[in-house]
């Protein structure tokens, strides 16, 4: 039985370039390599717009140096369609670099774009671009996990007052009302903190 080394899939990529015969040079680089360059802009204005209809695997930006309203376009892009960005500047600026950076631009790369570099450069960018969008689910979901937590023992709190119960008794409350409602824990909670602190509002001191 002979193992063959799988190919990657190919890519739709959307390349921002203001210099055209630059531009061409990098598709037709893409396109030996097997991918697709399914939008060209020569300015990363409509970046946002463009990525939102295109749905690109990912953006190429080759640009001078990003300016203002270039950090602005890709934090824009980072916040509502994230997707692997790789920019090709030719001047470096360290601070520059690093708002790159912060506006989720996964590879920075100096000196310009040359075509038989990009295919090395991408797979870098989206494997990074994988892991930090990995880093971030986690970390909110975490985050999540901690604000759920919070609003039980909340709500379990208001019970034991209400109920004159312990905190355990609290917690079975919770429990029974989440199984006969089919919800979860953390909604129930939220349930019962909203009646609860309504009940308090009204309730003379």
């Amino acid at each position: 039985m002979t193992s063959e080394t799988a190919m990657p899939p190919p890519l739709n990529v959307l390349l921002v370039d203001d210099e055209v015969v630059r531009a061409a040079m990098v598709e037709e680089a893409l396109v030996a390599d097997g991918h697709r360059v399914v939008c060209r802009l020569t300015s990363p204005a409509s970046l946002n717009e463009m990525v939102a209809r295109h749905q690109p695997d990912v953006v190429i930006i080759d640009m001078e140096s990003p300016d203002r309203d270039t950090l602005d376009s890709m934090a824009l892009l980072n916040r509502e369609n994230p997707r692997p960005v790789v920019f090709f500047a030719d001047q470096h600026d360290p601070d520059i670099l690093q708002a790159a950076l912060k506006v989720g631009v996964s590879a920075y790369v100096v000196d310009g774009l040359v075509p038989g570099r990009v295919k090395a450069i991408i797979e870098v960018a989206i494997a990074r671009f994988d892991a930090f969008q990995s880093m971030r689910r986690e970390l909110e979901k975490t985050r999540n996990q901690l604000t759920e937590r919070k609003r039980i023992e909340r709500a379990k709190g208001l019970l034991m007052k209400h109920q004159d119960c312990d905190e355990e008794q609290a917690y079975r409350m919770l429990r029974k009302l989440a199984m006969d409602r089919s919800q979860r824990i953390a909604e129930v909670a939220d349930s019962v903190i909203d009646i609860l602190e309504r009940l308090n509002a009204r309730s003379p001191d």
